[in-house]
């Protein structure tokens, strides 16, 4: 599945010097890949219909007349392209070339002459927006010469799903980097995709030998991760080789992901109709009650979700309602009893939302249950105090015993950020010896990864077959040592107390209110996280009265919170240096300075 992204350099950089070649002057910065991505596509579909043009048109012509739809015939394998799209126009991209004169026009019928899925493709590009201004400036037949060029090798058998999706993700970093565009979403790179389908299929390999098999993306992005996934499940030379059969299922709010997701699942033969455009949260593209075996995904962080609240919403008040049951979950509060929560995180991270979005299209364990792999930033670790959405998403999660096993990568090692970053393995059917626990593994180290010759944005580490090995390796030894540590699940949870403290007079005598009842202290008031498996009363006497022997908390008003405090657990004490090290430190800076100076004087 290894991919040498530094040969793809070349074809990458060609791409992109359409724009200085072919659209400087003639679009603004900002709509260079407006025109780039879309064509980059087209030529590649082009080039996968090139060699059964002829017969694919001879079919046309012979029936379209006497057959209402010859969508069957033309994908046929016998009397079409054998794929499942098309183009009736009697052009390709080469034979526009012939005609200058007219390859505005020649264009616009060539476009016209794909199949509908491939249309749907166009639309979202937004690609026929384009087209005045090419006929306008006069840059058609040189735009169409440029992508036609031998060095431009697009084709589906040079250039693998995988490779193209890597280049479509370096070239939106490129065109965000050269608007100073914030890019919204961290596009995965390859060798965590493999990290991730590793963990996700081989605890089960010896379960999907045989049978169907649905693997689901809720922010499918370039389609890397299902074709990705089912390649390493499938692949007769790989460690699993399944016999099974594998659909692969998506959903994508952006144009031109959508758009490249959905051309590569045409190219590979998967079903293009399984993959979605619209919002997961709010515009769910599949029936509700679809659920899968698998789940890979990148959801957004650090990025807004408020029109999924507004679409959601039911409230008319500041307080967010929602109906929809995949945020609606039982957890339990301070007296152990169980209530049915609306779990929504803050608006401007939702990162969360998507996983109880996928924790509600899980399989039942009787029907084989469900594995979910997961890429998250610190936050979903942490941010969100007790009683909040986010601290109650992990609750749920862990409480449940669904929460399996969290990785820490290194930092540096996507695209447009060198933000620390977590891979969450997520699961309804653990292995026995996992049952009650949660492993954390730290691969952020430099034993765990390999510096690049030369950067990619903000990439400058990447992880070798063998680091994903190692990691592998920690997963399944399933031990404690320096970089894998194992808890119960309630070593994550702790009940939020509120410490109070008399308000007193001058003369330091108690403030009581007209009822005889002690008065706080507003200014003295204080939080306490106590571990859940830890006695609270215990713990209130051991860490608060011998400081504060008058203060007291309401039993009335505890919440319960959890987070996963990663860097804590890892955390390696550093001892302070010897004064006799550091005085012979400075002696030495004063040594130089005092030369310096004397230079100087001189």
């Amino acid at each position: 599945m290894s991919l040498n992204t530094q040969s793809l350099q070349p074809i990458i950089n060609f791409i992109w010097s359409v724009a200085d070649d072919v659209l400087i002057n003639k679009f603004l910065e900002n709509q260079y890949q407006d025109v780039i991505l879309p064509m980059t596509v087209l030529r590649r579909l082009d080039l996968a219909l090139e060699p059964t043009k002829d017969k694919t048109l001879k079919t046309f012509d012979e029936f379209k007349n006497k057959i209402d739809n010859l969508s069957g015939l033309l994908t046929s394998e016998q009397h079409g392209t054998g794929l499942a799209f098309y183009n009736t126009s009697p052009y390709t991209m080469k034979k526009l070339l012939a005609d200058p004169k007219n390859i505005d026009a020649n264009f616009l019928d060539y476009l016209n002459g794909f199949s509908e899925n491939v249309q749907d493709i166009i639309t979202k590009f937004k690609f026929r927006n384009q087209l005045q201004t090419f006929e306008d400036t006069g840059i058609t037949f040189s735009l169409l010469e440029k992508f036609c060029n031998p060095k431009l090798e697009l084709s589906p058998e040079k250039i693998s799903p995988m490779a193209m999706g890597y280049m479509f993700e370096d070239l939106i970093r490129r065109f965000n980097e050269k608007t100073n565009a914030a890019a919204g979403r961290h596009f995965t790179p390859r060798e965590i995709i493999e990290l991730m389908t590793h963990l996700v299929y081989l605890p089960v390999k010896d379960k999907i030998q045989q049978g169907t098999f649905l693997v689901y993306d809720p922010c499918a992005g370039s389609g890397a991760m299902l074709t990705q996934s089912k390649l390493f499940a499938t692949n007769p030379e790989g460690e699993i080789k399944s016999k099974a059969t594998f659909h692969l299922y998506g959903q994508e709010n952006t144009g031109e992901m959508y758009a490249t997701c959905k051309s590569d699942m045409l190219l590979k033969g998967e079903d293009p109709d399984k993959i979605k455009f619209g919002s997961t949260l709010s515009e769910y593209g599949f029936d509700n009650d679809l659920k899968f075996n698998f789940m890979l995904t990148n959801p957004p962080y650090g990025t807004t979700w408020k029109q999924d609240i507004d679409n959601l919403n039911v409230g008319t008040g500041k307080k967010i309602e929602i109906n929809d049951t995949r945020f609606n979950l039982p957890i339990k509060n301070f007296k152990g009893d169980l209530e049915k929560t609306c779990l929504t995180s803050r608006s401007n991270d939702g990162q969360l939302m998507f996983m109880l979005h996928m924790l509600s299209k899980m399989k039942d364990p009787k029907d084989g249950g469900s594995r979910i792999a997961s890429v998250h930033n610190g936050s979903a670790l942490f941010t969100g105090d007790a009683g909040s959405g986010e601290s109650g998403i992990r609750q749920y999660i862990i409480e449940n015993d669904m929460l399996e096993c969290i990785v820490q990568l290194p930092n540096d090692i996507f695209y447009n950020t060198g933000i620390a970053t977590y891979v969450w393995f997520v699961t309804n059917v653990k292995e026995a010896k996992r049952k009650g626990k949660v492993q954390l593994i730290n691969a952020s180290s430099d034993a765990f990864y390999r510096k690049m010759r030369k950067s990619l944005g903000s990439k400058r580490n990447e992880l070798t077959s063998e680091n994903i090995e190692a990691i592998q390796d920690l997963y399944f030894a399933f031990e404690e040592n320096e970089y894998s540590k194992i808890f119960d699940n309630e070593d994550f949870g702790f009940y939020q107390i509120t410490v109070n403290q008399p308000e007193k007079d001058e003369n330091g005598k108690i403030i009581k209110d007209n009822k005889g009842k002690v008065k706080a202290d507003s200014s003295l008031k204080d939080i306490e996280n106590v571990p859940i498996k830890e006695s609270i009363e215990a713990y209130f006497k051991r860490e608060v009265l011998p400081f504060a022997p008058d203060a007291w908390y309401d039993k009335t008003k505890m919440k319960v919170g959890y987070e996963i405090a990663f860097n804590k657990y890892f955390y390696q004490y550093e001892g302070l240096r010897a004064l006799s090290e550091i005085a012979k430190d400075i002696v030495l800076l004063e040594q130089e300075t005092d030369g310096l100076l004397k230079e100087i004087i001189a």
